[in-house]
């Protein structure tokens, strides 16, 4: 018997990286996905984002673990077609267990506040229209798990020496998903259905690997390239690592979402080799 035996479990974002991992690691413990991906790009975001043949190859994972999978594309800021999604996968696998809001993009190096608003429609909006399509699915019990990132935890990112709108809307959806987190808690908490959020340090996916992210990194250059920025990657965390793994943040997810974790909630917990401990310090408590 694994960790989520016969659990049901609504990713968003699950074409690939972080969503991927979630996937195929909830189903070697035992469960069953509801697996959604927008499967085409927005024009802000500077990296291609997961297509179709990506959902495919999650699908193909998922179901050579013997697991069973409903793969939909649906983009996040449509609450209707996220519904839809979910009400599809819990009619052909019969029960919704816990949702995984994982879906999000980083528009960064973008002066226009087109991608602003493209954060906080992925970021955040997609985090409220996933708990609102699955919610009506979830037992007491039930778990609801956002992906934040260490940028919620930090102060609004800086302008420097130019506009960053993209930036800047992505700081503010996860700081906002953070907060709407922590206040989901306490709605759900009669039902003891628990809401918690997962905050990552950089994370070896194409949201890193890419040519916007190399030169948040390594501003002094042009045209940087992965190796030039990968130097620089090393400072965000304290134990000196570049980034971490996709199959890092989805062990953190499988305790959440299984019974392991049924007492915990309204936790924003960081996965993040000490990115933040060591620019925030505990502060004395009174």
């Amino acid at each position: 018997m694994g960790q989520v035996q016969d659990k049901v479990v609504f990713i968003t974002g699950a074409a690939r990286g972080q969503g991927r991992a979630h996937a195929v690691r909830l189903a070697e413990e035992g469960a069953d996905i509801i697996a959604v991906d927008i499967c085409e790009d927005i024009d802000s975001v500077g990296y291609p984002l997961g297509g179709r043949a990506d959902l495919d190859e999650t699908v193909r994972l998922v179901e050579k673990l013997d697991r069973r999978i409903v793969a939909v594309a649906a983009d996040v800021r449509d609450a209707v077609a996220l519904k839809a999604a979910a009400d599809e996968g819990v009619a052909r696998l019969g029960r919704l267990d816990a949702v995984v809001a994982q879906a999000g993009i980083a528009p960064l190096g973008r002066p226009d506040a087109g991608a602003f608003i493209d954060a906080i429609t992925v970021n955040f909006h997609g985090v409220v229209h996933a708990v609102q399509a699955a919610l009506p699915h979830l037992p007491d019990g039930g778990a609801v798990v956002v992906t934040g990132s260490t940028a919620a935890l930090m102060p609004s990112a800086a302008m420097a020496d130019r506009p960053d709108f993209g930036k800047l809307g992505y700081s503010f959806s996860k700081r906002t998903a953070a907060a709407f987190v922590n206040d989901l808690a306490v709605a759900l908490a009669p039902r003891r259905i628990r809401a918690n959020a997962v905050h990552p340090t950089n994370t070896n996916t194409n949201m890193l690997n890419n040519a916007s992210m190399y030169r948040e990194f390594r501003p002094d250059l042009e045209n940087p390239t992965r190796e030039d920025a990968l130097p620089a990657f090393h400072v965000m965390t304290a134990m000196g690592l570049p980034y971490v793994e996709p199959q890092d943040i989805a062990e953190a997810v499988l305790f959440l979402v299984s019974d392991a974790s049924r007492y915990i909630t309204g936790q924003q917990l960081r996965v993040d080799a000490g990115a933040i401990v060591q620019r925030r310090p505990q502060q004395p408590q009174f």
